[in-house]
C-alpha cells in the first residue's frame, strides 16, 4: 500500500494529477470541493458572526426528553450527577453553543478548524483567524486540571506551530506537554483523565488521543520521557480498557496499587456497551501508537479496531448509530463525530500497512457520506457548522442530534489527509 501510494503520488504529479494511469479517466472530485467550499463559507460566517468576542463556537444547544433517553438507553437513566444534564432555556434552543470558558475540554476544535480550512485552500485570511482565536487560549499553557489538554493545545497551538512556527508557540506545548505527563501516575502507568466523579483515578479511552500531544513534542526537544509516557500509558489501556471482541470500556478507574477498581460508562448506553465514539478515539489512539512506535501490538490492537467498527455498523452509509449497542430504529441518533474521527484514523492506518486500501476505501466511503447533502450544511445554516448529526452524550442529555466543534476538526483533518494520500492540492479540483 504504502509503495502505491508513492507510485500513486509521482504519476499523478507529473500527469497533473489524472490518475496512475496515462488511460485512466480523471476522478470526479466534485463532491470533495464543494465540501471544502461549503466548509470555508461556514467557518468564515462564524467568524464574521463571533467578531471581536471572545467566544467559541461549541455546538447548537439542545434539549432532552427523559422517555426517549429511557428508550434509547433501554432502562432508567443513570442518576450521573453532571452538569451537562442540564436542559437550556426555551429561548436557547436551536442558537450557536458556545464553549463555557477557553477551559472548556472542546475549546480548541474551533481555532483547529481554521488551522486546517486554511491548510487545504492557502486562504490567508483564515489564517489570520486562526492565530486570533488559538491566541485566546494562551492561559491553558499554566492549566493542569485535566488530560483534556492534549485536545485544548495540540488542535489549536498544535496546528499552529505546524503551519506557522514559532518559538514562542513551541514553549506552550512544551509547557502544556510537561503538565499533561505531570498527571501521570508511574503505579498505574497511565495518565489521569479527569478529576471530578466517584472514581479513584479515572482513565476514558478518549485518553488516546492526548497522545499526539506528546509524540510532537518529543520530536521538537528530542527528549524520550513525553513518548515513553505516551506508550506507558497506551500498553496499560490496551490491556484493561479492550474486551475479548476488541470493543472498548469508555471508563476505567484504578486503585492507587494500579489493581483495577471498575469499569463502567459515563457516555456510552451502559457499563458493557461500545459507545461509538469511543470505538473512534481508540483506532485514531492506536494508529498514531504504532506510527511513532513501530510496535506490532498496537498496530494489530488498530486493525482489531478497525474490523470491530466496520463489522458492527448497521447503516447503509457507514455513519455509525451513537452506540454499537443503541437500538436499531430509524430516531435514533447518529454520530457524525465518529464517523469523522474513524475516518481520519483509517486514512493514516492505509499508510502504515502493505494492505491498506481496505481502510482507504471505508474512509472515503465515511467521507463521501459526511459530504451529502445528509450531513453537510448548507451555506448559511446549521449556525455556522459543517457537519449535522452528531452526539455528544446522550445518557446526560447532552448535545443530541447536532453539530459539534470536534466532528467538524476531524472531518477537516481527514479532507486534508485523504488529499495528501491522492496527491492533489485544492487549486487542482
Amino acid at each position: 500500500m504504502k509503495k502505491f501510494l508513492l507510485f500513486c503520488y509521482a504519476v499523478a504529479t507529473l500527469q497533473g494529477f489524472s490518475g496512475c494511469s496515462p488511460s485512466q479517466p480523471k476522478e470526479d472530485y466534485g463532491w470533495l470541493k464543494n465540501a471544502i467550499d461549503t466548509s470555508v463559507q461556514q467557518l468564515e460566517e462564524t467568524v464574521a458572526d463571533v467578531g471581536d468576542s471572545v467566544l467559541l463556537p461549541r455546538s447548537i444547544w439542545t434539549g432532552y426528553d427523559m422517555d426517549f433517553l429511557c428508550s434509547q438507553l433501554q432502562r432508567e437513566p443513570v442518576t450521573f450527577k453532571d452538569s451537562l444534564r442540564m436542559k437550556p432555556v426555551k429561548d436557547a434552543l436551536g442558537s450557536r453553543r458556545y464553549c463555557s470558558s477557553i477551559y472548556d475540554w472542546t475549546s480548541g476544535f474551533f481555532p483547529g478548524n481554521l488551522w486546517y480550512a486554511y491548510q487545504l485552500t492557502g486562504i490567508e485570511d483564515l489564517k489570520k483567524d486562526a492565530v486570533k482565536f488559538t491566541n485566546y487560549l494562551y492561559p491553558l499553557k499554566d492549566y493542569k486540571g485535566t488530560h483534556d489538554i492534549g485536545f485544548m493545545v495540540n488542535c489549536s497551538y498544535g496546528n499552529a506551530h505546524r503551519l506557522s512556527p514559532a518559538d514562542t508557540i513551541r514553549q506552550i506545548l512544551v509547557q502544556t506537554a510537561d503538565n499533561l505527563c505531570g498527571r501521570f501516575d508511574s503505579n498505574i502507568g497511565c495518565i489521569r483523565s479527569w478529576d471530578f466523579g466517584k472514581w479513584n483515578f479515572p482513565v476514558i479511552i478518549d485518553n488516546m488521543m492526548n497522545l499526539d500531544l506528546l509524540f510532537y513534542v518529543n520530536h521538537l526537544t528530542n527528549d524520550s520521557k513525553y513518548k515513553e509516557v505516551a506508550l506507558r500509558h497506551a500498553e496499560t489501556t490496551m490491556k484493561n480498557h479492550f474486551r475479548n471482541d476488541h470493543s472498548s470500556y469508555h471508563v476505567v478507574s484504578y486503585n492507587s496499587d494500579g489493581s483495577v477498581e471498575m469499569k463502567c460508562t459515563h457516555q456510552g448506553k451502559n457499563d458493557d456497551s461500545s459507545w461509538a465514539r469511543g470505538q473512534a478515539w481508540g483506532v485514531y489512539g492506536y494508529t498514531s501508537c504504532y506510527r511513532e512506535s513501530k510496535d506490532a501490538a498496537f498496530l494489530q490492537q488498530a486493525q482489531n479496531i478497525a474490523a470491530l467498527i466496520m463489522e458492527r455498523v448497521k447503516t447503509d452509509d457507514a455513519i455509525p448509530l451513537w452506540d454499537y449497542d443503541a437500538p436499531n430504529t430509524p430516531e435514533t441518533p447518529r454520530d457524525a463525530s465518529a464517523a469523522s474521527i474513524t475516518a481520519s484514523a483509517l486514512i493514516e492506518l492505509s499508510t502504515l500497512v502493505e494492505d491498506g486500501q481496505v481502510y482507504f476505501d471505508y474512509a472515503e466511503k465515511l467521507l463521501k457520506s459526511l459530504s451529502s447533502d445528509a450531513y453537510l450544511a448548507k451555506v448559511g445554516t446549521n449556525q455556522g457548522f459543517i457537519l449535522m448529526h452528531s452526539t455528544g452524550s446522550l445518557p446526560n442529555g447532552s448535545e443530541i442530534d447536532t453539530p459539534i466543534n470536534y466532528a467538524d476538526y476531524y472531518y477537516l483533518e481527514a479532507l486534508v489527509r485523504y488529499m495528501q494520500v491522492k496527491g492533489i492540492d485544492y487549486k487542482s479540483l
